[in-house]
């Protein structure tokens, strides 16, 4: 099946669990502004003008567990800091976190990286969740030394998935594949729990491998008939493999107590920009062989060329999606715009279609966190979207520093 059509049924609110939040540590630094770069721009464009210390990435991850959230996505390739020693870091300056960090098949060895994997569990049990991150930017991956198509990188993490999950299992691996080989591969601990496989990819080489291996399969914020289709294709590869999956989005967010508000600060995001800039990075971003990313440039495309990209409302793709991150930013490029009110009723409808899982972020991310938790997070609770207890804990732990003044 093709990611075309609607699912014949989606899952009903007496069914959902309590929604899994993510958020995200910006280890290439922060800002008040949008962050470009990313997904096969060069290193050094993606800078911010808030420096990404570990004092700062820590003072993130402990306002996110406060409010309930459940982990942090930390991005990876040249463009930013190392995911796993900064996310080692990290873990010392919180007590619940986890932290989403990625596994990059061909870069590292599985045995190497499955043996990673175990140690960071080892000194932070159960709060590690992997991301798989195949490349799907030839020039950053020969930077790395991969010279290998789109489709063996697929191939190939399909071996490599499969030598990490025996190694987990405590066996002895030997394994010859077309990419991967090892001989007697064993480690001396195995994480407990099993840490998580999330996985993304939108391509006919993806479904296939995400199905076989993924726990919760993440898909960037498109509208909502493209998400469900895409749900409905890798729920049935799936299935023909015996496996369910759950499902994740990954969106940013501006969220303010009335959508004029929400509205003025997306306008106030695009101001910075200015035509040379989007069209620079949009020649970058051009180059991806990712499908997920072509995506996201088809929804602000029409906008870029008749040049009305300029006011906000003309890149919302449907009420409250919003495509203006994408102009120049690579990787998720959707915001969810307007009211608490407002944001937590296009969450609640991507819950319907399946999603359980949202890993969120917005600029900069220590403020807009804070307007999450305290605008959104109760609107979810009450729906009973999200857990009331952990919801009731974050605000009674976080409470409201600096936003009060603001409002």
């Amino acid at each position: 099946m093709t990611p075309t059509s609607l699912p014949s049924a989606h899952p009903t609110p007496a069914n959902r669990e309590s929604l899994k939040l993510h958020w995200f540590l910006p280890t290439y630094g922060d800002s008040r502004f949008i962050v470009g770069g990313g997904h096969g721009l060069p290193a050094g464009v993606a800078r911010g003008d808030r420096d990404a210390s570990i004092g700062y990435l820590s003072s993130i991850g402990r306002a996110a567990e406060d409010f309930g959230f459940t982990a942090a996505l930390t991005p990876a390739g040249a463009w930013c800091e190392d995911a796993w020693l900064t996310t080692a870091m990290v873990a010392r300056e919180t007590e619940r976190l986890g932290f989403l960090v990625a596994f990059r098949p061909g870069l590292v060895s599985p045995t190497l990286a499955a043996q990673m994997a175990a140690t960071f569990s080892r000194h932070a049990p159960g709060r590690l969740l992997l991301n798989v991150v195949t490349g799907g930017e030839p020039a950053e991956q020969r930077a790395y030394g991969d010279h290998l198509d789109k489709a063996a990188r697929y191939a190939r993490t399909d071996e490599f998935l499969a030598i990490v999950r025996e190694l987990w299992r405590g066996e002895t691996v030997t394994y010859r594949g077309e990419h991967l080989g090892v001989d007697d591969a064993r480690l001396a601990t195995i994480p407990l729990p099993t840490p998580p496989i999330y996985f993304g990819g939108s391509s006919p080489e993806a479904g296939p491998v995400a199905a076989r291996h993924s726990d919760v399969y993440l898909t960037w914020g498109e509208p909502p008939e493209a998400v469900a289709a895409k749900i409905a294709w890798i729920r049935e590869l799936a299935e023909a493999q015996g496996r369910t999956v759950r499902f994740g989005i990954r969106l940013h967010v501006i969220t303010r107590d009335t959508a004029a508000q929400a509205w003025d600060e997306a306008g106030r995001l695009l101001g910075a920009l200015d035509e040379e800039t989007v069209s620079g990075i949009q020649q970058g971003l051009a180059r991806s062989e990712s499908t997920g990313q072509a995506a996201m440039a088809a929804l602000h495309r029409d906008r870029r060329a008749d040049g009305s990209w300029r006011d906000p409302h003309s890149l919302e793709v449907i009420p409250n999606l919003w495509a203006g991150v994408g102009l120049v930013r690579g990787g998720a490029g959707t915001a969810l715009v307007g009211s608490h009110a407002e944001v937590a009723d296009l969450i609640e409808t991507y819950a319907d279609l399946g999603i359980s899982e949202f890993v969120l972020s917005g600029y900069p991310h220590l403020e807009e966190l804070y307007w999450f938790g305290e605008g959104v997070i109760p609107q979810l609770a009450r729906r009973g979207l999200f857990d009331d207890a952990r919801a009731e804990r974050g605000a009674a732990a976080v409470g409201r520093p600096f936003l009060a003044g603001a409002r």
